[in-house]
């Protein structure tokens, strides 16, 4: 059993950053493959990062590359999103995830889910 605890989430502006954190109990975190999938209203839950067990994979979705970064401390349970140059349209709840598949990408290879944090970003 994993339990996951969003944090971090705000109000930023356009071109701002925020660092998501997400503080997983257990002593079986470093097993775990992470992900963080985000939610808009009205919208389907969708892929945002993910990073292996080790940390040594990473994965973006096209819309995040280059502005938004993955990582883990595997001695302090955590995973972090780095956030930078924010746009309205990452305006959503964020979520982060733990699983053990080796798809990474949807919602499905999951087995646990944090109860969300949410990002607002305005124009």
């Amino acid at each position: 059993q994993v339990q996951l605890v969003e944090s971090g989430g705000g109000l930023v502006q356009a071109g701002g950053s925020l660092r998501l954190s997400c503080a997983a109990s257990g002593r079986t975190f470093s097993s775990y493959a992470m992900g963080w999938f985000r939610q808009a209203p009205g919208k389907e839950r969708e892929f945002v990062a993910a990073i292996s067990w080790g940390g040594g994979m990473t994965y973006y979705a096209n819309t995040v590359k280059g502005r938004f970064t993955i990582s883990r401390d595997n001695a302090k349970n955590t995973v972090y999103l780095q956030m930078n140059s924010l746009k309205p349209e990452d305006t959503a709840v964020y979520y982060c995830a733990a699983g053990r598949s080796t798809t990474l990408t949807t919602p499905r290879s999951y087995d646990y889910w944090g109860q969300g944090t949410q990002v607002t970003v305005s124009s």
